[in-house]
């Protein structure tokens, strides 16, 4: 549309963004890693008009690759993604990219669960319901999981069960032993109840043109080693575990629906979000955000309990094809297009100041 263009980084979510782009009449830029390409060079090319090398993702702030951006496009608008955190600096995402950049990025470091800026500081200033957490190994008196940042991969958590002080110093140390964690990261682990009950991402997006929440899809996650182990007999699971430890990478994602009576406590949950984050952050919530959620049978009754919170574009383009954007707008939408839609108001009644940052 006119002579905008929509840029992110090429991974993650990145072809449902730039679909949903074109699909408004947007050009598009990738900002592509060398041997990590092909997907957007040459088998969704149709996707990407144009493309920029980065030496790594990592490389986005820096001032040569801002001043490339800046002086190739006049009129661009960058989209994040889940990459943010994982490669680069936030605080020079916050500080230094000076390009537009479509939603709040000072919310992005809010995804995080230590540090000064992290989700808990939000969930309980919007009295949304997360689960029970524990200060020391010590005060375990039921079962947890524990999460700790991965060794190799320090922006992906490693995860382990313990039901008590000794269960935690066991499990712990077979990690350490085997290089799947470091023992000082143990100190900054997030310890809380592990709630059994059906785990659910509930997708949402906050339109400041229209001033409206909106449901656009809820989906499950696909996790690699666990969604096999748990397809073994018990037995074979237990002769497996002697030799290898269970595993939560994320590998892919399922559509799905819940019955209705649960909406509206989801929708409560993601207003309160919104007031708390306004708050917080100036302006608050612009576009897309998630809550990962378990739902508990009760007693009295079924319980939501939000156990993940997001800022941006979820990594579930199937979303869409759950029913809830059609509900909307009379048809199925992806987070891409609905975030292009957006865009494309705000540059017809010249408001984009109000949802860039």
């Amino acid at each position: 549309m006119g002579n905008v263009t929509i840029c992110s980084l090429a991974g993650h979510s990145a072809l449902e963004i730039f679909a949903g782009a074109k699909a408004s009449g947007f050009k598009t830029v990738a900002l592509v890693v060398e041997g990590r390409d092909q997907t957007y060079i040459k088998y969704y090319k149709n996707l990407c008009d144009n493309f920029i090398y980065l030496k790594s993702f990592q490389d986005l702030t820096t001032p040569s690759t801002v001043k490339l951006i800046s002086d190739k496009y006049k009129h661009i608008i960058f989209i994040p993604h889940r990459y943010i955190q994982v490669y680069c600096d936030l605080n020079k995402f916050e500080r230094d990219f000076k390009v537009p950049v479509f939603g709040n990025r000072n919310l992005l470091k809010y995804e995080e669960r230590e540090g000064a800026s992290n989700q808990y500081l939000i969930l309980k200033k919007a009295q949304i319901a997360y689960p029970m957490q524990f200060k020391t190994p010590g005060q375990i008196d039921r079962l947890v999981i524990v999460k700790v940042r991965e060794k190799a991969r320090n922006y992906e958590r490693s995860f382990f069960f313990a039901e008590n002080y000794s269960d935690f110093k066991r499990q712990s140390e077979k990690l350490i032993k085997i290089g799947k964690i470091n023992k000082r990261d143990l100190t900054k682990a997030v310890i809380e109840e592990y709630l059994v009950g059906v785990q659910v991402n509930f997708n949402f997006f906050y339109s400041p043109m229209k001033k409206r929440l909106e449901l656009l899809g809820i989906d499950t996650r696909r996790q690699t080693n666990i969604d096999g182990l748990i397809r073994l007999p018990v037995n074979e699971q237990a002769a497996y575990l002697k030799h290898t430890k269970p595993s939560y990478i994320e590998s892919g994602h399922i559509a799905v629906t819940v019955k209705e009576s649960l909406l509206e406590p989801a929708f409560l949950f993601a207003e309160k979000l919104i007031t708390a984050a306004k708050k917080k952050v100036k302006p608050g919530i612009i576009g897309p955000f998630a809550l990962q959620t378990v739902i508990i049978p009760g007693p009295p009754k079924e319980k939501i309990v939000v156990f993940d919170l997001s800022f941006r574009i979820p990594g579930s383009p199937g979303t869409a094809y759950t029913p809830y954007s059609s509900y909307l707008f009379g048809r199925n939408i992806s987070f891409g297009e609905r975030i292009a839609l957006e865009i494309k108001n705000a540059l017809k009644s010249k408001s984009l100041k109000n949802i860039l940052t």
